[in-house]
């Protein structure tokens, strides 16, 4: 991981010194909110995509949880924006995370400080460089997506992630890549840190919001596309069995971009390779962040860096 210099609450502190207490609300409870950004080297110079929606989901995510970051949008922002100067890096992943600090234990978190720190690293493919073309082997995991109104899923938590750990973990241990979980009534929702898509017939399908899945960016940003080559997009309950008779299945999220998914529960998705609607959603995508032709102003220019 990059060492770079970490914002923390308005302030550049040495990446070894961005310590906290063991006493740390956070810690102890899960009481967190955090975002996940991509900056890109595009052809036309390095910018963050979808920098304002990113920030605002953090802020939305905070008004949940009922925790004032003190800062605007536009304050984080650039704070984002300075963080990446300081590094020195051409692209990154930008980790955004507001969380409860050190004061009173127990649950109730009102007296506990909020802290706010940004920090950046470099990142390449998360489920791996190769799966972009050739797709990843999947299962259906054990655990399921939290039901409606026990946490909640529109709001990106720290505490949301213990249910990911236990499925990503459970699919590596099992030789697979990648966990799909189902709601607590037995339909489709999503990856571990993913948003999930089928497609039959030349329709997409996707959970919608109401299966407590995340409302993710990029998955918001793949339907504006599909939307754009006329595809049409259908968000409705999806029975798991849909999954093996689906002509191409892809994940989408900031950390995984578009990646296919070639297998699942040992059944080939499609021809087990990368299909191909998913090849186009993947190349319209990758036209913005890599070579900049950005038409919907998703891309934020970051200017000329200092020299690290």
């Amino acid at each position: 991981m990059t060492k770079a210099d970490i914002w923390v609450n308005g302030e550049f502190v040495p990446f070894e010194d961005a310590t906290v207490h063991v006493l740390t609300h956070a810690l102890h409870y899960g009481s967190s909110i955090f975002e996940g950004i991509r900056c890109y080297k595009t052809d036309k110079g390095s910018a963050i995509f979808r920098h304002p929606e990113h920030m605002q989901r953090l802020i939305d995510s905070g008004r949940i949880y009922r925790m004032d970051l003190g800062y605007s949008r536009e304050e984080l922002e650039q704070a984002v924006i300075d963080t990446i100067v300081r590094s020195g890096l051409d692209e990154c992943y930008i980790r955004p995370l507001s969380f409860r600090g050190m004061g009173a234990m127990g649950v109730n978190p009102y007296n506990n400080p909020v802290d706010t720190i940004i920090a950046v690293w470099e990142w390449g493919a998360y489920l791996g460089a190769e799966a972009l073309e050739n797709g990843v082997d999947v299962h259906v995991a054990s655990w399921n997506r939290m039901a409606p109104n026990t946490f909640p899923s529109m709001a990106k938590a720290g505490g949301n992630y213990l249910n990911a750990g236990l499925v990503k973990m459970d699919a590596v241990l099992s030789g697979f890549t990648e966990g799909i979980m189902l709601s607590t009534d037995g339909h489709l929702a999503e990856g571990s840190g993913e948003n999930l898509f089928l497609v039959k017939n030349g329709v997409l399908y996707t959970a919608p919001v109401t299966m407590s899945i995340l409302p993710g960016i990029t998955r918001d940003s793949i339907m504006t596309l599909a939307r754009d080559m006329g595809l049409s997009i259908v968000e409705a309950s999806i029975p798991r069995e849909a999954l093996y008779i689906a002509d191409e299945v892809f994940f989408t999220g900031t950390a995984a971009e578009v990646t296919p998914v070639r297998s699942i529960d040992h059944h080939v998705v499609g021809e087990g390779r990368r299909g191909e609607i998913t090849s186009r959603l993947q190349t319209a995508f990758f036209d913005i962040v890599h070579r900049g032709n950005d038409p919907h102003g998703w891309l934020t220019p970051v200017p000329v860096r200092e020299t690290a």
